[in-house]
């Protein structure tokens, strides 16, 4: 299968990359990081999570940035927010939210394990969300996580996996993000996937979310491309541990998926030099090199000419 002609990046850095810091990131570094990464050229940029500050303290200051946000929203760009229930939902409303994620995972014990209940269950719970977010004009994102394995109980099958997405496509999702929450997946698992979940849902409303644990992100996201996927999530910097495997890495990093969409020749829309300036700025921030090998590389290189 050809590449597609032009790629989609979701920037997931201000929320899913950022929600896992221990020290507090204050909201104007918050607001600051997703002006920069506007100005790099990206057009979805996930800007918070409405959660309880008692499970996810990073995003106490949720309804704040999202009030900065939308009131100078950049016309052209989307700011959706997680959200897990109505509740979140309601609030996410009321601080002019546009645009949300849903989410539920493709395990049973990661689902009984992350918020104790069946995956049946978590997406009933979603039922209500979806009509509200109707009623309200926002649109809806949905999210699949543990689609190659499991911390728990490990393989995935691609089956329970293609059954998830196509429920939160049956609801209304616009997109399924499938998620490989641990980093566990290579090419051949990923396109496994990938075949089982594209029997359910057309290839164009499939994203992949690949996390780096074990570097295999940049191969499972060409070999995604080459298999028609033309949505990616990614987090500036490569913000964001995996919280299931002590110290490994977690997303992939923006600039990484670029430089690689760069060199075969497809387009983003995405300017990687300022991608890296943002990168070295909000890990100087936050007190750490890049986790992204081409920013180091490229720093690297300016500093020695």
């Amino acid at each position: 299968m050809a590449y597609p002609t032009f790629v989609n990046i979701v920037e997931v850095g201000p929320r899913d990359g950022l929600q896992n810091e221990k020290q507090n990131v204050p909201t104007a570094t918050k607001l600051e990081l997703i002006r920069r990464l506007e100005n790099s050229g990206l057009k979805q940029i996930e800007a918070a999570a409405f959660v309880s500050p008692k499970w996810v303290p990073q995003m106490a200051d949720h309804s704040e940035v999202m009030r900065e946000v939308m009131r100078s929203k950049r016309p052209g760009v989307g700011y959706p927010v997680l959200v897990p229930n109505l509740k979140g939902f309601e609030a996410a409303l009321v601080a002019g939210v546009e645009e949300i994620a849903i989410f539920a995972a493709a395990s049973e014990a990661f689902s009984q394990k992350n918020i104790n209940c069946s995956i049946a269950e978590s997406l009933d719970r979603f039922v209500p969300v979806m009509a509200a977010a109707k009623a309200a004009n926002v649109k809806v994102r949905g999210y699949v996580s543990c689609v190659v394995g499991c911390p728990y109980q490990g393989e995935v099958p691609p089956q329970i996996v293609a059954d998830v997405a196509h429920a939160l496509y049956a609801m209304g999702c616009y997109e399924v993000s499938l998620g490989d929450t641990i980093g566990v997946g290579t090419p051949a698992s990923v396109l496994a996937m990938l075949e089982a979940v594209a029997k359910r849902i057309p290839l164009k409303f499939i994203a992949g979310h690949y996390h780096d644990t074990y570097g295999m992100a940049i191969a499972n996201i060409h070999a995604s491309l080459q298999f028609g996927i033309s949505t990616f999530d990614s987090s500036i910097a490569g913000l964001g541990g995996c919280p299931y495997a002590a110290g490994a890495s977690g997303n992939v990093a923006t600039e990484d998926v670029v430089y690689l969409l760069n060199g075969l020749g497809l387009e983003s829309g995405i300017s990687l030099d300022s991608l890296v300036e943002t990168a070295d700025w909000i890990s100087n921030a936050l007190g750490r090199q890049p986790a992204s090998r081409v920013s180091r590389a490229m720093l690297a290189k300016c500093q020695k000419s």
